[in-house]
Parts: C-alpha cells; sequence; structure tokens
C-alpha cells in the first residue's frame, strides 16, 4: 500500500508522531466532528505553519479500510478550487490518518439548520454554485468520470470565504467516460439517493446529479431531505 500511495507528486506521508502532535494526542476538544467511520480532529503542523483536520479511521473497520484507501487513491489525483484538498496520509502502529486543509466555517448543513447562523442568498447562490462546478469536473473534465456516490450538505465544506468544497471520497469510483459504473451494492445516504440507486443499487453521474438537487432544495428551503416525524400527544 505504501508504494502505490507514494507514487508520483501529491499528498505527503506524515508519521504517527507528527499528527500525533499537531492534534495534541487526538484531545477531544479539538474535534471537529465524528462519522460512520472514524473522528475528525483539527490539528495544527508547526513546521508547516498550517491548520489542518486529521480524520482518524475507526480501528478494525473493514468498510473504513476500504474508504481510506478509495479516499487516497482517488481525492490525491484530484484538483479543482471546489474540492477539499487532501494533504496526506499515515498508517502506523494499526491507525489510518487522513489529512486535509481545514475549513474554518465547517459544514453546509450546520449553516442551514443553524437559526443563529442564517446564510444570505448571494451566499447560498455561491455555495450551490461551487457545488455543480466540482461535479462538472469530476465527471466530465478530469481524464475519468469520477462518481462520488455520497453527496450531501454535510460533506459540502465552507473555507473562510464562504467558498464550497465537496470532500469525503471514500465511496467514490472512477469510470470510464464512455461505461457506467455498474456495483450491486446500495451506497450513500437515504433522502439523497436517487430512486434507481435504491432499486438496483447502480450508481451514476446521474444520480450524483440527483444528489445535487436534493442539496439544492436543502440550500433553497432550509429544510432537511428527511425529517423525523413529531411525536403523537395524546
Amino acid at each position: 500500500m505504501d508504494d502505490e500511495f507514494e507514487r508520483g507528486t501529491g499528498p505527503k506521508r506524515f508519521s504517527f508522531k507528527e499528527l500525533l502532535l499537531a492534534t495534541r494526542n487526538f484531545a477531544e476538544y479539538g474535534k471537529l466532528g465524528e462519522g460512520g467511520f472514524g473522528g475528525v480532529y483539527r490539528g495544527f503542523l508547526g513546521e508547516m505553519n498550517l491548520d489542518v483536520a486529521v480524520k482518524r479511521v475507526l480501528r478494525g473497520s473493514k468498510q473504513g479500510r476500504k474508504e481510506y484507501v478509495s479516499e487516497v487513491k482517488t481525492i490525491s489525483r484530484l484538483r479543482h478550487r471546489n474540492l477539499v484538498q487532501l494533504l496526506g496520509w499515515c498508517h502506523e502502529r494499526g491507525d489510518l490518518l487522513l489529512v486535509y486543509e481545514f475549513m474554518p466555517n465547517g459544514s453546509l448543513d450546520f449553516h442551514l439548520f443553524n437559526k443563529k447562523r442564517l446564510l444570505g442568498w448571494a451566499v447560498r447562490y455561491k455555495i450551490a454554485t461551487g457545488l455543480a462546478s466540482a461535479l462538472l469536473y469530476l465527471h466530465e473534465e478530469w481524464e475519468q468520470c469520477v462518481v462520488h456516490r455520497d453527496i450531501k450538505s454535510s460533506n459540502v465544506m465552507l473555507d473562510s470565504n464562504f467558498n464550497a468544497k465537496l470532500g469525503d471520497f471514500g465511496l467514490a469510483r472512477l469510470v470510464d467516460h464512455e461505461h457506467g459504473l455498474q456495483t450491486t451494492v446500495i451506497a450513500g445516504t437515504m433522502g439523497y439517493l436517487a430512486p434507481e440507486c435504491v432499486t438496483t443499487g447502480k450508481a451514476s453521474k446521474e444520480s450524483d446529479v440527483y444528489s445535487f438537487g436534493v442539496v439544492a432544495l436543502e440550500i433553497a428551503c432550509g429544510r432537511r431531505p428527511v425529517e423525523p416525524r413529531p411525536k403523537l400527544v395524546r
């Protein structure tokens, strides 16, 4: 795995000691979020004078390991202003770690559903067009078609100027432009999945566009795609 990751230019290999120091031993007060396969911590790389976000994959998670490999092999080759940049990686002592550029304004869903942090229409429009630009690059402008398979508001990160950057490529797949992706395993998040993905398990750039449409509705309406039903009071 090391040889494959280290081919060419791009993300660098960090030592576990470097990332332990950067995150202050993965301090709980520095935790930015928790996903299905691990937590994300804020860190600071002193030698680079750079704030970063470090994703630590849960130990023993087979799916987490698969997504770790997919993320490094996929996003490390992509370059676009509306994609979260992967700065580096580390696998030592049974730990799998990914190092990303730090996004000061967090994820889009935090702002959409936080009544104290309402986004203006100009900012919402900029976020939507930025996400659309990222998808155009992934689907049409790179050497292969990248099907993301998990586009949702919590995977859209916002930099200091509220520019949208799509992240989390753990479920992404590379396909030739002439061929569609054939898979029989449903991947993604309910509420964002295109109907054909649920019934057939097949993902495509068209199903990514469907998910983008759901996010666009979230941006416009400020409502979640799936909302819990209120409890009936008897």
